[in-house]
Order: C-alpha cells, then structure tokens, then sequence
C-alpha cells in the first residue's frame, strides 16, 4: 500500500472506533472545545500522528521491523532529556538517583548504537512461519538502511515531542476520548492531503476484502485509536514520561515475532543491543520511581 494511504484509513478509522466511547462517556462534551482547543489539537495530529508515522512507515520501508522497533527505546530518552532542556524538570546530576538516571540514558543510547552498528553472528533457531524474504548485502541497502535510520531517527524525536504535547493539550481539553477522536480525525485528513498531492492515482486509494484490508482495520482500532486513548489516561495518571517507559517491551517481542514469522535474523549484536537498552531503561525507571517516593 501507499503509505499515506494506509495512515490515512488507519486514523480515520480509529476516529470512528473512538466517537461510540466519546459520546458514551463524554456526552456533550465536544462543545467545550474553542479555536484554543482546536489548534492544539491540530498540533496535536501533526507531531504526534501524521509526521512522526510516517517517518516509522518510511523508516521500516528502508530497514526491517526488527531494526526499526529498536528506535523506539529513544522515545523515553528523549522524553527525559527534552524536559531537563526546557527546564521542566531538574536533574540532579550528582546525587545517586541523578548519576543512575543518567547512566541509564547513556547505557540504552549505547544499546541502540551497538544494534545499528554491529551485526555479529546470525543464530538460527527456528524456521520462519511464512515465507522468507532474503535481503542482499548490496550499497544500495546500506544506503537505504543510513536514509531509514534517519527517518526512524525522526520519527522518535518527534513521537518524544507528542508526549510533552499531549499533556499541554489534556490541560487545555481535559477530555482523552475526544481530543483523541479529534487527534485521529485531524491526523486522517493531514495525511489525506499529503498522499492526495504526492500520488494522484485513483486506484491506490481502493479497498478490498484483502491484507491490506486486514491491516486498516488493525492499525486503525488497536495500533492508533487504542494507543492514543490508553496514553492519554497514564499521561493524565503519571504524566508525560511514564508511557514511553514501556517502549523496550516492543522490542523484545518485535524481534522475537519477526523472526518466529518472517525470518528476521537474531544477531548476536541484536541481543546484545537489546539487553543493554532493557537495563538502561530499567535502571532509568527504577531511579525514577526512588526519586518520586523521596518526594
């Protein structure tokens, strides 16, 4: 599919799955959102669904799932470092909770560095469910791989910008049903008009009973209209750095899926990355709840 037309049905779709939810539980409360409202929610749309998706979709186009999943660990990173820049929050960098977090930051960035710069050997465990699909070693896929990894790079940058973003919104429309339907609407038609002006052709815009179709409907309740609404409640709950905390999760079973299913190689750099970024993180989260319960 064209990738602006799978984001655009996705979004648009999950606006739908959310309004039964939005006028069930938030009966009337889509009054309550003025020009304010509506701008930051546009902003909203832009950073934190039609950009930094597409950079992902871009990215994964160029790489591998199990290679693109791994830049989702940079979302917490830059999640804590955007605050202490923005003087949103101190960081004590001499005492024990300061020096652990920043070690954890710099343990996972070393993770993912290792990931994208050493391979190792394969290990084959297991054959893959469905079909394989060999890449070739060539310099046209390392070129790919350098413009995916720029695109996969972006793409955490601004996803890390949209949980800053989301909680400036929740305080201005303190509603998470609708402000995500509206955040779904308003991503649908950004991506709409991109992938109408970059592509012209009718055809790429039809839907049948097929995968692709399959992937809509997926993408569309769990992967957007599930995502933003769950977010939205733990960024009410614990805030903007919290959620992005559980990224490595994704890595674990991405790596492990793709190679059970498609045949995605584990490299002994890969788990190896990934293990540094899993205790990078965790030493993160645990010096960050010590420093919540000290406060």
């Amino acid at each position: 599919m064209v990738i602006f037309v799978l984001l655009t049905y996705a979004s648009l779709f999950g606006a739908a799955f959310i309004l039964p939810f939005a006028l069930i539980n938030e009966r009337g409360k889509w009054r309550e959102m003025g020009w304010h409202a509506t701008g930051w929610i546009f902003l909203n749309a832009f950073i934190g669904y039609a950009l930094p998706m597409s950079l992902y979709c871009y990215g994964l186009l160029d790489t591998t799932s199990s290679y693109a999943v791994i830049f989702l660990n940079l979302i917490p990173l830059a999640t804590f470092i955007l605050p202490v820049l923005f003087r949103m929050e101190t960081l004590r960098i001499w005492s024990v909770v300061g020096s652990l977090k920043v070690a954890g930051v710099l343990f996972s960035v070393g993770g993912t560095m290792l990931i994208s710069l050493y391979k190792g050997k394969a290990l084959h465990l297991w054959n893959p469910i469905l079909k394989n699909h060999p890449k070739e070693q060539t310099t046209e896929g390392a070129s790919n791989q350098l413009r995916g990894t720029i695109f996969l790079l972006g793409s955490s940058f601004t996803f890390a910008c949209w949980y800053l973003l989301q909680s400036k919104v929740l305080k201005v429309y303190p509603y998470k049903y609708w402000s995500s339907m509206a955040t779904c609407l308003v991503g649908g038609l950004q991506t709409a008009i991109i992938g109408i002006i970059l592509n012209t052709d009718k055809k790429a815009w039809k839907l049948g009973w097929d995968f692709d179709l399959v992937t809509i409907l997926y993408s569309g309740a769990l992967a957007t209209a599930g995502k933003y609404c769950l977010n939205s409640w733990v960024v009410v709950k614990r805030g903007p750095t919290y959620p992005p905390m559980f990224n490595p999760l994704s890595v674990v079973f991405t790596i492990l899926l793709a190679s059970i299913f498609i045949g995605d190689e584990i490299t002994v750099g890969s788990l190896l990355g990934t293990t540094m970024v899993l205790v990078g993180l965790y030493t993160y989260l645990w010096a960050k709840s010590k420093e919540v319960r000290d406060e």
